[in-house]
């Protein structure tokens, strides 16, 4: 990411990524010859990653690699939805977004045979009425049996595939990391895997994966994306629009970190020199064209003498209404005082009682005071003609000072402060950095009623013998894209020594490679197996094979990696 650093702050800029669409592959003879070519689709509730189970590095990585969300309008027709790098900008459309997912269940097979179609058409297969490759498909661990049914259907009845082997990415990536890094075969361990919508703790027990003490905790990327966005927004309600889900998740991967103890990481923040040390300015897009440009000294004095003149006509004004009221009311008392002259005694007692007035002197009194008020109200009005410009505020300092000179104004002149628009629309990322993957530890912080990660895999390893929880703790791998933020190993690590018992030993285990891992360590799992666990749909013995599966059946050989294959 490019950054402007000085040295008082660090100010970063979005990069509001845009995605371009896939290119239509075509199919290689090596796919096809001697035989079909398995096809590896990381079904992701956060990505989808699909691509072939061949060696090398062009035909083994990726081929496909797009968000698992479906965009179309109300009543649109189906050839007009548009699946992920199809949609360049997530945030215009995000109210017509739609997943296969709840949380990281497949629930909706509508919106799943519109990815199907996407990943099959993509990569070449043209082949029509049916896809001729077996499949090689991740599921959730403890999938609903009626979610492995429905997928089953789908894949057999519509696409009538000869094979579909289902596992489970953190195994899968379990697996492949141990053959990067030539581990010794883990026949042991236990996996923490934190994806997109919850979190998992998978217990291996010598190769198999051991389904009944398998855990979730609900906390995941989307939650901290989300609560990331909640405290940005209440931090800066001047750009609720601006602080988009898109950008929450940029600064999730390339600005938050995990802090070691989060207690005394956040008293760190309250110093100021660590504050301006490790705060980040986010930098949104903004348009200058709202600054109406910079106004010149001379605009500013011009406008100023045009208010100057503006108000002096304005209480010109008052003043004429002024004395033209008191004008007329003296020419009311002047009336009433010749009927008294006059000798109509009457008239003037009941023009008296009008007016308020007990007596002859009483009026008298108030014509004379009125009367002076007329005049001078008249020597203002007339003093006020005479000036026709007011006077200029250099003009009198230079009758008073002889040395006064314009040069000395220009110095003396204090500056104006100028409105900064790009610091306006900057925002300081502080302690939001560590407080989202916080939630991991402490899901109470986004109003969760649940364990933590850490406790909850407390409460797995409680579950054995003290030397199963030996061999357990021996190997903890960490695997899926929420806990790869930085200090997130250390974090566990303390963790794990606080909850294990004195002296004893633990390790935890790296993940290499994230976008790789799950879809490699498929593929490497089907080499090493040859003919690996898969359902064979033949429909004259067995029209309906999905429905004839018992979930012991499927975890035993669907889920579990035999001592044998690791």
């Amino acid at each position: 990411m490019t950054s402007k650093i000085d040295t008082t702050c660090k100010i970063f800029y979005f990069q509001d990524y845009k995605s371009s669409p896939d290119p239509i592959f075509e199919i290689s003879a090596e796919c096809l010859q001697p035989s079909p070519v398995p096809i590896i689709i990381d079904n992701g509730s956060f990505q989808t990653r699909a691509g072939w189970a061949c060696k090398g590095d062009e035909l083994g990585a990726p081929r496909l690699l797009f968000k698992s969300v479906a965009a179309r309008s109300r009543g649109a027709a189906r050839s007009e939805t548009q699946i992920g790098n199809d949609i360049s900008n997530l945030e215009p459309v995000r109210w017509l977004l739609k997943s296969q997912f709840d949380r990281n269940v497949v629930v909706n097979f509508e919106i799943q045979e519109l990815m199907f179609d996407y990943i099959f058409s993509h990569l070449g297969v043209v082949n029509e009425g049916s896809v001729e490759h077996p499949i090689v498909l991740t599921e959730a661990p403890c999938n609903p049996l009626h979610s492995r049914q429905m997928m089953s259907e789908l894949l057999f009845e519509c696409y009538r595939v000869p094979h579909v082997s289902y596992g489970i990415d953190g195994l899968y990536s379990l697996y492949y990391n141990n053959t990067l890094s030539d581990l010794t075969p883990l026949h042991t361990g236990i996996v923490l895997s934190s994806g997109y919508h919850c979190s998992h703790i998978l217990p291996v027990i010598n190769g198999r994966l051991d389904a009944a003490n398998c855990k979730r905790v609900n906390v995941g990327g989307s939650q901290a994306a989300s609560y990331l966005q909640r405290l940005l927004q209440l931090k800066y309600p001047g750009h609720l629009a601006a602080v988009t889900l898109s950008r929450m998740e940029e600064l999730l991967h390339e600005h938050s970190y995990t802090a070691t103890d989060y207690h005394q990481e956040l008293e760190k923040w309250r110093s100021v020199e660590f504050y301006e040390q490790e705060v980040h300015r986010m930098q949104l897009p903004f348009s200058a064209k709202g600054l109406g440009g910079v106004v010149s000294v001379e605009e500013r004095q011009e406008r100023r003498t045009q208010q100057l003149r503006r108000l002096q006509e304005i209480n010109a004004r008052r003043r004429e209404e002024k004395l033209q009221q008191d004008q007329e009311r003296l020419d009311k008392l002047l009336t009433v005082q010749e009927l008294l002259e006059d000798g109509y005694l009457e008239q003037f007692h009941k023009n008296l009682v009008q007016l308020n007035m007990d007596s002859a002197e009483e009026l008298q009194s108030y014509i004379n005071k009125l009367s002076l008020v007329v005049e001078q109200g008249r020597q203002r009005l007339l003093q006020a003609s005479e000036m026709e410009q007011p006077m200029d505020e250099g003009d009198g300092v230079t009758e008073m000072d002889p040395d006064f000179s314009e040069e000395n104004t220009e110095t003396e002149k204090p500056v104006q402060p100028v409105f900064n628009m790009a610091e306006y629309h900057q925002l300081f990322v502080g302690t939001e950095r560590l407080r989202v993957s916080e939630i991991l530890f402490q899901p109470s912080l986004i109003g969760e009623d649940q364990m933590g990660m850490m406790e909850t895999l407390q409460y797995v390893l409680a579950r054995y013998t003290p030397e199963q929880q030996e061999a357990l703790a021996r190997n903890v791998f960490l695997t899926g894209g929420n806990l790869q933020y930085p200090g997130m190993k250390e974090r566990i690590e303390r963790e794990l020594l606080a909850m294990r018992p004195f002296q004893s030993h633990f390790q935890l285990i790296p993940q290499f490679l994230v976008v790789l891992l799950g879809i490699g360590g498929a593929s490497t799992y089907l080499f090493r197996l040859a003919n690996g666990p898969h359902v064979n749909w033949n429909k004259k013995n067995n029209p309906e094979p999905w429905n004839q599966l018992e979930p012991t059946y499927q975890y035993k050989v669907q889920y579990c990696l035999h001592s044998s294959t690791l």
